[in-house]
């Protein structure tokens, strides 16, 4: 269970950080898996992600092949805006 809220961290600088793992299976080598993961992570030091890669690098049978990833703030100080007026239905 997550201790801080997401809005909490989103507040703090952390952007959503969604990576995917190619890894050789560890009954099949020579064949390749996907894995998805996703989790809010400070750019551009990433240190959950590489907390990520360092736990399956020390406790899990597949050997990564290759990880890609892509990271995006979901609040940006641009989208704060004041809203002077309110719009009332029913």
């Amino acid at each position: 269970m997550r201790e801080t809220s997401e809005l909490e961290l989103m507040l703090k600088g952390y952007g959503l950080t969604t990576a995917k793992l190619l890894y050789h299976m560890p009954d099949h080598p020579h064949l390749l898996q996907t894995f998805i993961w996703q989790d809010y992570d400070l750019a551009p030091k990433f240190p959950c992600l590489f907390g990520f890669i360092e736990f399956w690098k020390t406790k899990l049978d597949g050997p990564l092949h290759s990880v890609s990833y892509t990271h995006r703030k979901l609040i940006a100080p641009n989208e704060w805006r004041n809203v002077n007026g309110e719009f009332v239905l029913h």
